[in-house]
């Protein structure tokens, strides 16, 4: 069961309607995620989602290399909710089914070039907390000095994502199955 569990609208401040009106209406669709719980806090879940709609849809990397940086996050933090969000999206984004089995198996996979740079960058800034200069390097050189502040703020944001929902014990959808431990 949700320790935080989406709130009754109609019982929302006049600044969580607002909030949650403009969630609703943005990309999203729908507060669902890590929103039914921001939105306790209007202002956190008002600029969490205006940086979340940025890192998600308007960084220098393509759908399948962001939703690729997504789940290493989702995985490192085993976030159920989040990896069942984003494995599917990453898939979408055109993210092989091989690359992403192997980031839930906690295997280095076969990828392009690209998609290795990501997921070394990713991979190196959760376990280590920082990256080695070649790894940075062959970010900047891949996507530029941008390529590497969007890197890290996607994993930073996403790490605050996967950090409320597992906090919140946010529920899978019944019938899906999570991650391994």
């Amino acid at each position: 069961m949700s320790r935080l569990p989406p709130l009754d609208p109609e019982t929302l401040s006049d600044r969580q309607k607002e909030v949650y009106a403009a969630i609703a209406a943005g990309p999203r669709g729908s507060v669902r995620g890590p929103f039914p719980a921001w939105i306790r806090s209007p202002e956190l879940a008002d600029r969490g989602q205006s940086l979340g709609e940025f890192l998600r849809f308007n960084t220098a990397f393509e759908p399948r290399l962001a939703e690729l940086a997504i789940i290493i996050c989702a995985r490192f933090w085993t976030a159920q909710y989040e990896w069942y969000a984003h494995a599917r999206l990453a898939r979408q984004g055109g993210l092989s089914d091989a690359v992403i089995d192997a980031v839930a198996r906690r295997e280095r996979p076969d990828m392009a070039d690209d998609e290795a740079a990501v997921y070394d960058f990713c991979q190196e800034l959760h376990r280590d907390h920082n990256v080695s200069d070649a790894t940075y390097q062959r970010v900047v050189d891949r996507f530029g000095e941008r390529g590497v502040v969007e890197l890290i703020g996607i994993s930073g944001y996403y790490t605050m994502v996967s950090m409320t929902l597992n906090v919140a014990n946010v529920q899978l959808p019944e019938g899906e199955t999570g991650l391994a431990p």
